[in-house]
């Protein structure tokens, strides 16, 4: 048990993925034994426990560097209910050392040629790479702390490599038409509505295509899921690549739990050219909650704001991670998921405007079945100065069972089904689906007017066919 932290180490330390030499392994070993216990530190090399509030964020099972995701239940970890979320922790403790500002920087994807090796040593190098002089002159002649100049001379350049050069800054697109159909409907202050077709788990696309022509004529854009659930079911980005194709403007979803830093670039580049320019980046369920045998629980390589800077900066720069030049940039308009209610929500815009920052240009929440509990989101949102900066889509749903309502309810994090609504639907019987779409139309109708609300998101969980009459019943 880590001494000045509550989080565990549970899983092993990295090792090195080459030989040390000498020196650097008796250092290695010497910062294992002293931070491990102090901290739970994993040893990843690529040390961020300034920024973290003292606490190891690569004990998220994910190793998610840029948390907390959507699954944080009460305080918990959703891949292990009994382990507490260790980003939850470091978002409390920032707030008791007054540290959430730090939270704010995008911080970059773990190097995994440093895993295993030391950091005492690089902080060393880099201290006498910069001179004390040009240290402590600054604090003096500037009158900043020689504690926030050490960070700014020595920890900033080693947290953020020239590859990256993170920051906490908002980078407004610098493309300035509208990059698809949806952003340009976004662009324009109508209520946008969008819409999930589930994809389809064999190679035909016949069913797919049936459901793309009902759906599409009555939405602005369709979405593909890319493996919810963490069970296998045709690409999105199969099935953005058919909907282009009849005419529908895609969003496709790309997580990161089945990708790379570089396979995620190869598909957005992959996607321009098949006519796809909306990207939804999600860091994606985990293998836990996904069908046996598992698989890899434990690191994922990128987490979605990680991947929302990456192709930002692709798109406006015009580079590819590596620093390559692209001549011909892909056209990208941006999206992100928001959990409203996984935790407070002063925590949750940290997150939020984390996501804004690097790059996201619409959010899309979970499911909604109380316009008015967002208020509490949406004002914290709006006194951040965000809601001019991102356009927002309300996750809603029609429940086609009793059973499923029930199973949403006490089961997935951050969705909460109020107590009246559950009643309506038992008391419907053989009514059951007419009272649902009415539920879902009605609260179509009640975000419509909501500060900050650009459109909603049906995700109708396989029920495609009830999307044309909850649409024509909102009017």
């Amino acid at each position: 048990m880590a001494l000045f932290t509550p989080v565990r180490r549970w899983q092993p330390a990295f090792r090195p993925f080459r030989r040390l030499p000498a020196g650097g392994r008796l250092l290695a070993l010497t910062e294992r034994l002293v931070k491990g216990p102090l901290f739970g530190c994993r040893m990843c090399g690529n040390c961020l426990l300034q920024e973290t509030a003292f606490i190891c964020h690569m004990e998220c099972p994910k190793g998610i560097r840029n948390g907390p995701c959507g699954g944080v239940n009460n305080g918990y970890c959703y891949v292990d209910p009994t382990r507490r979320c260790a980003w939850h922790l470091i978002y409390q403790r920032s707030r008791r050392m007054h540290r959430e500002h730090k939270l704010l920087e995008v911080l970059p994807p773990v190097d995994w040629d440093r895993a295993g090796t030391e950091t005492w040593g690089e902080v060393f190098r880099k201290v006498r790479e910069t001179g004390l002089r040009n240290i402590l002159l600054p604090s003096r002649r500037e009158g900043r702390s020689a504690g926030a100049v050490i960070d700014d001379k020595i920890f900033r350049p080693i947290r953020q490599p020239g590859w990256w050069k993170g920051d906490s800054e908002y980078h407004p697109p610098a493309v300035t038409e509208p990059q698809s159909r949806l952003d340009s409907e976004l662009r324009s202050g109508r209520f946008v509505i969008t819409a999930e077709v589930q994809p389809p788990l064999s190679a035909a696309t016949a069913r797919l295509e049936e459901k793309i022509r009902m759906v599409s004529p009555f939405v602005t854009a369709l979405n593909f899921t890319d493996g919810s659930s963490a069970v296998p079911r045709m690409s999105s980005a199969a099935c953005s690549a058919v909907a282009a194709s009849l005419g529908a403007d895609p969003v496709m979803q790309i997580s990161a739990r089945d990708n790379t830093r570089n396979s995620l670039q190869s598909q957005a580049i992959g996607a321009n050219a098949l006519g796809i320019n909306n990207i939804l980046c999600l860091s994606g369920d985990s293998p836990r909650i996904g069908p046996k045998p598992r698989g890899n629980l434990n690191i994922i390589d990128i987490d979605s704001v990680q991947m929302l800077w990456i192709l930002r900066r692709m798109r406006d720069e015009g580079i590819y991670l590596d620093g390559r030049e692209i001549k011909s940039r892909p056209k990208l308009f941006l999206g992100a998921a928001a959990a409203p209610f996984a935790q407070d929500p002063e925590l949750q815009v940290i997150r939020d405007r984390k996501k804004i920052n690097a790059g996201a240009q619409f959010l899309q929440t979970n499911l909604v079945f109380d316009p008015d509990s967002l208020d509490p989101w949406l004002e914290r949102l709006e006194k951040e100065g965000l809601l001019d900066k991102v356009h927002i889509l309300v996750g809603i749903s029609p429940l086609r069972t009793l059973s499923l309502a029930h199973y949403l309810n006490d089961n997935i994090p951050g969705v909460t089904i109020p107590d009246a609504v559950m009643k309506r639907l038992a008391d419907a019987g053989d009514r059951f689906s007419e009272e649902s779409i009415s539920i879902t139309a009605e609260n179509i109708r009640r975000l419509r007017g909501k500060r900050g609300v650009s459109g909603v998101h049906i995700m109708p969980l396989g029920w495609e066919a009830a999307i044309p009459q909850i649409i024509n019943e909102s009017l």
